[in-house]
């Protein structure tokens, strides 16, 4: 019988890994080993093969927790589950669906957040992540779709900068270490302005950009958009010329999650080709904000326990 191999692969490797793939290219990989506190995607690579991310400061030792792309979050009930310094983990649970397809593949795991004294976790995230190809010649399109579910009847998330996705670019990326730069939506480019005061840091924004030289003399980047049915939409945002953006869904205020009412988030990566590109962006919003939300139900297909279902709806609030 003729093999179809679909043009967008989910490919696991040795234990804890799996490589998704485009045109038979990895595009990104899961990391889910337990010699670090937490998952995390690395590499994620640009249209030219070339990581746009990177695993800790260039040179600060104390922030090896940064992990290229990785969830976490500063304050949960007063633990920290950011920082290296923490007994908090979070843990991969089991994997759920892998999905491949023409036009996405997509990967769904369990994960498992514990405050390092009690067996039992504080709550479980479950995580759909759709891999598509994005609008140019080699680039992705990272869609993680979260649901944060408490063990107890309630949980909060207090009062941070730092949380829920984190991403820290290559160095060659960074303003301050390489010759990259930061956009964002509203049209405000560089961390800080001509004067030292705060531009993009701290400012609501429906998109950021960080872009910057790869080898090989080219210019790309990763777009970071935050989803309309997040609750803190548009979110602002914790950005740094040293590398680093996240968007800071509770610098504002908290947020509780309920075993009625879980916590859903939605978030958008573009490794793409060339500067920020305000139109582009702009385009790959207004497709993002329409974009049906996933969910996994139990599976009628032979040797499949999972597969996800569209909703119908494009989120939450």
């Amino acid at each position: 019988m003729p093999q179809h191999f679909p043009r967008c692969q989910i490919v696991p490797l040795a234990a804890h890994q799996v490589s998704i793939q485009i045109d038979g290219e990895e595009k990104l990989r899961w990391n889910a080993g337990r010699d670090y506190p937490r998952p995390f995607f690395f590499p994620f690579n640009g249209p030219s093969g070339h990581s746009l991310t990177r695993i800790g400061h260039p040179g600060a030792p104390n922030h090896d927790h940064h992990q290229s792309v990785w969830f976490a979050h500063n304050k949960v009930l007063g633990i920290d589950f950011w920082a290296n310094t923490s007994l908090a983990t979070i843990r991969q649970k089991e994997w759920l669906v892998y999905e491949d397809g023409e036009e996405q593949a997509i990967l769904a795991m369990l994960l498992t957040w514990h405050d390092g004294h009690e067996p039992k976790p504080l709550l479980e995230q479950e995580v759909i992540a759709i891999v598509r190809p994005g609008p140019g010649k080699g680039e992705t399109l990272l869609e993680l779709q979260n649901e944060f579910r408490p063990t107890a009847e309630s949980l909060e998330f207090q009062q941070t900068n730092f949380g829920f996705l984190a991403v820290r670019v290559a160095k060659s990326i960074a303003e301050h270490f390489g010759g990259g730069q930061l956009t964002n939506s509203e049209g405000l480019v560089g961390e800080k302005d001509a004067s030292g005061k705060p531009n993009i840091f701290g400012k609501p924004a429906r998109w950021m950009d960080y872009s910057g030289p790869v080898p090989g003399g080219k210019t790309e980047g990763i777009t970071y958009f935050d989803h309309p049915s997040n609750f803190s939409y548009p979110s602002s945002w914790h950005v740094r010329e040293d590398g680093w953006m996240g968007c800071s869904v509770c610098m504002r205020r908290p947020v509780a999650t309920t075993k009625k009412e879980p916590l859903r988030l939605r978030f958008l990566l573009h490794a793409h080709s060339g500067a920020a590109d305000v139109d582009r962006s702009n385009r790959v919003a207004n497709e993002f904000g329409s974009w049906p939300r996933f969910e996994i139900v139990r599976s009628s297909k032979k040797h499949q326990h999972y597969e996800t279902r569209v909703t119908g709806q494009t989120g939450d609030r």
